[in-house]
């Protein structure tokens, strides 16, 4: 969370300090907090960061791709701010990235595809090695042509 909040403040800096009412108001005050990070902060985590690459990195020498959830629910509705994870509610938005922030911070390609389970659907991510992303899309092709996966849903 750290690195994304650093790197993501550091590439709209210039904007926010010109044009933050272009910026949606909950975006801007992550973007202008990402900015008061203690740099000490960023540079221990740039080192979890390489130690996680290389750990993950290793799986992937015995398996081409990876399933796991994109978010930690199905879908919230269009305008629903909070919902109940865990028997506790909290802020929909900052909690549908939990489980996509511990790969896309390292870099690795990931494709998420809607699966149906309910009414709304649930995000399936493939995760593929570093610049496999042919291995990724094919997962994702296949899942298509099975059914399990839809490129749109239809309600």
């Amino acid at each position: 969370m750290v690195i994304t909040a650093c790197e993501g403040s550091s590439n709209h800096l210039d904007d926010l300090k010109t044009r933050p009412q272009d910026f949606d108001p909950l975006t801007r005050d992550r973007f202008l907090a990402g900015a008061l990070v203690p740099g000490v902060f960023y540079q221990q985590a740039q080192r979890f960061r390489a130690w996680y690459r290389a750990q993950v990195a290793r799986l992937f020498g015995e398996v081409d791709v990876l399933l796991a959830p994109t978010t930690p629910c199905p879908a919230p509705r269009i305008g629903q701010d909070r919902m109940v994870l865990d028997g506790v509610e909290v802020p929909a938005r900052a909690s549908l990235g939990l489980f996509t922030q511990p790969l896309s911070f390292i870099g690795l390609p990931v494709l998420s595809v809607p699966v149906r389970t309910g009414p709304l659907p649930v995000g399936v991510q493939i995760i593929g090695a570093p610049f496999r992303e042919a291995h990724v899309l094919r997962v994702g092709a296949l899942l298509e042509a099975k059914g399990v996966a839809a490129a749109v849903l239809a309600p």
